[in-house]
């Protein structure tokens, strides 16, 4: 049974409830999962998740349908609504007892979508009744310095199975996890706060359930999901209906060459249909789960027809997507899936790029379109222990029908912040020799694309290996009605240094990489720019000289 597409259960003597207090609890429950998400981030250990905050929390009902998702990183719902329904699969329902905690992150039989996102999922207990489950998952900066033809190199694959059992914890199974662990101090520590954010879930939770009664706080959470589909198909009902058709190309360092992917969106009867073309699976960490498929779909259609509708089970159920599996973007075990938000990424442009000719006003140009990745590993001279640096930078942002597109940002899929230079350079061993936004890098236009980000970094006192994945090398983020490309991702070494292979390579003390993440596509002609708007790009050293007199009219 497909849990999230569901229908709300009957319950038997289930209260009306008025639409205030649905209101009430709604944003209830929003709150809960803000406050999660924000003891997670100042109890956590890793610059990656206190200061990157690459991690999420959500919520879901006894059944495994979402609840609410806190608004941290749309990826990550696909790494946490198949942890439910993996769970009952493997425990008996009635097992479960109040301090159970399961742990998981295995992309195919524990809910995640890649190994880094390791989840903890904790079932909520009022008065012996299991009521909703409390859920939350961190990007673990670990699986490093691996291959990727398949998952089982990528790392531990970790069903879910119980951390901690009626509150106890499972020690033997702490000792196996940390003991796969390349940084295992971080891990400990980054484990106790994902602990601590779903304590403060479950104790939020019951106390909805002692303020408003069982009964009705349930029946409130299903008015809730119902309230969701009709405000779903309200903003479908605003898009013509029809068949839309796109398609782009894929490149990384991964792939030998460019692949094409596709897809096809019908709107009809209130519903909106998605069918997607890929190329088989490869032997790369950039197949992407079906879970994420969804995710990246949900996500979509949400800033298609109302970014204010709330993140849960109703938003899913008019949302229809036909299964390819073995492909690109629905891959098959044993692919590999480290880097899938690359792919995550396009499948967000190929639905936006669709749906352009329908929704002119609400779509924007291309944004970067990659999640550029920077590991850097090495034993840190000041400490002699082994260290773990990893950053997604962001780029451009696409151009809107009103206005110019966001710099140097993540998009789409990927919603972290950035490292500031004074956190990396304290907690590592490197240094930033600049960090800037990268000018031309965003597409001429009536409304320009934002700009792409430079960081040149170098190893203090040490050697290290480095390896940069992102998208975007070959392809450039394509601009709509008129707009002009935004740049493309270039990756420089020191020449000095040994030259990477596959974006993977060693440097020495001294020697540095520089990551030129992409722009973003521009909007409209550019000779229809307002000229104070070029000025003051010049002035701001937005845009070139050269590229003001050759793209934009200056008298």
């Amino acid at each position: 049974m497909d849990y999230q597409t569901a229908a709300a259960p009957r319950r038997e003597s289930a209260p009306t409830v008025d639409p205030i207090t649905v209101e009430v609890i709604g944003n209830a429950l929003a709150s809960i999962v803000e406050e999660m998400g924000e003891t997670l981030v100042r109890a956590a250990y890793s610059t990656n998740i206190k200061e990157r905050r690459d991690s999420s929390t959500c919520l879901f009902d006894a059944q495994g349908r979402t609840l609410c998702q806190a608004m941290h990183i749309p990826m990550h719902l696909g790494s946490l609504f198949g942890v439910v329904e993996h769970i009952v699969a493997r425990h008996d329902p009635a097992s479960l007892r109040e301090g159970d905690v399961f742990v998981g992150n295995d992309a195919y039989t524990g809910g995640g979508t890649h190994l880094p996102d390791i989840v903890l999922a904790e079932p909520i207990f009022f008065e012996g009744r299991l009521v909703a489950w409390a859920t939350n998952t961190a990007h673990h900066a670990d699986f490093v310095d691996r291959k990727h033809d398949h998952i089982f190199q990528e790392g531990l694959r970790i069903p879910p199975v119980r951390l901690y059992r009626e509150g106890v914890l499972q020690q033997d199974v702490m000792d196996m996890i940390l003991l796969n662990m390349q940084v295992p101090r971080e891990r400990l520590n980054d484990f106790r706060a994902q602990m601590a954010a779903n304590r403060q879930g479950v104790l939020r939770f019951q106390g909805l359930c002692r303020r408003y009664g069982v009964p009705v706080l349930l029946a409130a959470c299903d008015a809730l999901l119902d309230y969701t589909e009709r405000l779903t198909r309200a903003g479908l009902a605003t898009i013509p209906s029809g068949v839309y058709r796109f398609t782009d190309r894929f490149d990384c360092d991964e792939l030998a060459q460019e692949v094409e992917l596709g897809v096809t969106i019908e709107l009809r009867d209130g519903e909106i249909h998605f069918d997607f073309a890929a190329p088989a699976q490869v032997r790369a960490g950039i197949n992407l789960v079906r879970t994420g498929l969804l995710a990246c779909v949900y996500y979509a259609v949400k800033t298609l027809v109302g970014p204010e509708i709330p993140a849960n089970a109703g938003l899913f159920r008019p949302i229809h997507v036909t299964k390819r599996p073995g492909t690109m973007l629905e891959c098959s075990p044993p692919a590999a899936v480290d880097a899938r938000i690359q792919t995550a990424q396009r499948v967000v442009d190929l639905i936006h790029g669709a749906m352009a000719s329908a929704l002119p006003e609400r779509i924007t140009a291309a944004g970067n379109g990659a999640c550029t990745r920077a590991i850097f590993t090495g034993t840190d001279p000041r400490t002699g222990e082994f260290y773990v640096y990893l950053e997604t930078l962001g780029g451009g942002f696409g151009a809107r029908a009103k206005k110019d597109g966001l710099d140097g940002v993540h998009v789409g899929m990927s919603n972290t912040s950035n490292l500031p230079v004074e956190a990396l350079e304290m907690e590592y061993p490197l240094v930033v020799d600049r960090y800037e936004l990268v000018r031309d890098s965003g597409g001429a236009g009536r409304f320009r694309g934002g700009m792409a980000i430079r960081r040149r970094l170098r190893p203090d006192g040490h050697t290290c290996r480095t390896h940069v994945l992102g998208s975007r090398r070959r392809s450039a983020p394509w601009g709509l009605f008129g707009g002009g490309e935004g740049s493309r991702i270039d990756l420089r070494y020191d020449p000095q240094a040994e030259q990477p292979e596959r974006g993977a390579g060693v440097l020495r003390p001294g020697e540095w990489l520089e990551v030129v993440t992409p722009g973003a596509g521009g909007y409209g002609d550019p000779q229809e720019r307002d000229r104070e708007s070029v000025r003051r790009d010049l002035a701001e050293e937005r845009i070139s000289p050269d590229a003001a007199s050759r793209l934009y009219r200056l008298d």
